[in-house]
């Protein structure tokens, strides 16, 4: 014969079971969603984001290994273009709370819409230097072409002779080299080697896009 008071404790064990199971499984749930909530709190108070300075910030004056220095007035670029060498600098701000490291950069001439991925950073240029803005502060990107035989170097010296728009991309991260950022710039030609920069998109590399 059946004993039901053994059915029946075991089935109140089963149950009890299976609660538990799942006040556990819902417990690890949210202790793991404010886990991600708490990170994702901390790595925004150290997150950068360049955007194009003021016109009415300092000037600055900015120093290539070569020995060449280049001015560069607030929310402007400066091209120089020599038979050796095309100097770029670009004044930036910081406008996240964290401190930006830049590493990379790529120009394109003219005016490009394309997406950035993290497949796109091979092919980007290694600043010769790190170069750090700090949060809220005003700062600088600077780069050079240094081979005229490249094709890139013969592109951007008629860019900059017909007045075409230039593309900057600049990829940074922060103080622990995370929160890797591609920022889109244009620059847009004024006058006497003065370029106007203006901020396009950002894209983040890892993390999803929330676009």
């Amino acid at each position: 014969m059946t004993d039901w008071t053994v059915t029946a404790a075991g089935l109140a064990t089963a149950a009890g079971t299976l609660v538990l199971a799942v006040a556990t499984f819902s417990s690890v749930r949210s202790a793991q969603r404010a886990a991600r909530a708490t990170e994702a709190a901390l790595l925004a108070g150290i997150r950068p984001v360049l955007v194009s300075s003021q016109l009415d910030d300092t000037t600055q004056k900015i120093h290539f290994q070569d020995d060449r220095w280049v001015r560069v007035d607030g929310g402007r670029a400066v091209v120089e273009v020599t038979d050796e060498v095309i100097y770029m600098v670009m004044s930036l701000r910081n406008a996240g709370n964290g401190l930006a490291v830049l590493d990379r950069w790529d120009l394109m001439p003219d005016r490009v819409l394309s997406e950035r991925s993290a497949n796109d950073v091979v092919s980007f240029r290694r600043l010769t230097r790190d170069i750090y803005v700090p949060a809220g502060d005003l700062g600088f990107w600077q780069g050079a072409l240094r081979d005229p035989d490249e094709p890139l170097f013969d592109a951007i010296r008629v860019a900059v002779k017909e007045n075409h728009p230039l593309t900057l991309d600049i990829l940074y991260g922060d103080h622990l080299g995370g929160q890797r950022t591609i920022s889109r710039f244009l620059l847009t030609a004024v006058r006497d080697g003065q370029w106007i920069s203006s901020i396009g998109r950002h894209w983040n590399l890892d993390q999803p896009d929330p676009r």
